[in-house]
């Protein structure tokens, strides 16, 4: 029934993908030909979950378009408790032009998709992470220019994160190689559905080879919210995995450093290396601004229009 919806980067195809892409360059370069597609119109923006980069990133996305965001803490609601997720998502479709939300389990931002007729958006799930996967390929193309042919290794656990990478890649002719320890690989679902797209994805063990001639590699915590009591076991588990001067030597001159935060120094990457010279973190995480709101111009407009730079009159609200 939803008149849009981004719950996954595959949601869109690969024209579509290029351009999101295409539309946030252009948002970034030149901040006056935005369109003010939300005028008078707000998006709600419901955390489970708290954040700092996709809170901040996507209200400004809101603002940047001309709208008014609202942010909904998980006590106001209380999904599936006080409310169920279809009441909700009715009554915030009543008054809002687009429902955001960082949801615990994938499957609340699925019902809200059915029940209601306007745009729905992940701002991460337990499977998806798709508005940083689009941030992190926007980092990718200003980095590398094309995309086709480049190749992104993330070291580390295969997570929400990681898949959202893998469709990211499969749209736009990027090799992905994983690499994790046993029992931390990327799904066999979530690879096979990346494979069915197009994708070439490589699952390895070993960083080091995994990390040979990357264009760059690309890490994230090891124990990420909602895990804290298996910190010990993860630590063990991913001895080796950290991203250091020696993977990144390894890995080649030209490879540079992407991580999506919060970062543990000293776990998951070295500090010599994310504040190192061939960091491009703090560039990706500007991108969320220019990511979200290009993802957003898309789903209340059409594609072909988003592609041209904008083009043509405001979208009403129906």
């Amino acid at each position: 029934m939803s008149a849009g919806r981004f719950l996954e980067v595959d949601d869109l195809t690969p024209a579509e993908f290029a351009a999101v892409l295409d539309s946030a360059e252009k948002g970034k370069a030149d901040p006056s030909g935005i369109p003010q597609l939300l005028t008078g119109q707000g998006v709600v923006m419901l955390f489970e979950k708290p954040s700092a980069r996709t809170r901040a990133s996507t209200e400004m996305a809101v603002v940047g378009l001309g709208g008014h965001p609202i942010y909904v803490r998980p006590e106001e609601v209380g999904l599936g408790v006080r409310e169920s997720v279809a009441d909700v998502a009715r009554t915030f479709a009543g008054f809002c032009a687009v429902i955001a939300a960082r949801v615990f389990d994938h499957a609340t931002l699925e019902e809200m998709a059915t029940v209601v007729d306007v745009p729905i958006v992940n701002l991460l799930s337990d499977r998806a992470h798709p508005t940083q996967a689009v941030a992190d390929f926007l980092t990718l193309r200003e980095l590398f220019g094309s995309l086709d042919g480049r190749r992104l290794v993330y070291v580390g656990d295969g997570n929400n994160v990681t898949a959202s990478l893998a469709y990211a890649a499969a749209l736009s002719g990027v090799e992905l190689t994983v690499a994790s320890p046993p029992g931390y690989e990327l799904d066999d679902l979530t690879v096979e559905r990346a494979r069915n797209l197009g994708g070439t994805v490589e699952l390895v063990a070993d960083p080091h080879e995994a990390v040979a001639g990357a264009d760059a590699v690309y890490t994230d915590v090891w124990t990420s919210m909602g895990q804290e009591a298996e910190h010990a076991a993860r630590l063990a588990a991913f001895a080796g995995y950290t991203v250091d001067d020696a993977l990144m030597a390894a890995a080649g001159e030209q490879a540079r450093f992407l991580h999506c935060l919060p970062a543990h120094r000293g776990e998951e990457v070295a500090a010599s290396v994310i504040d190192g010279p061939r960091s491009a973190v703090w560039q990706q995480a500007a991108n969320r601004m220019h990511a979200a709101r290009a993802v957003l111009a898309h789903l209340l407009m059409p594609s072909e229009r988003l592609r041209a730079g904008y083009p043509g009159p405001q979208r009403e609200r129906p």
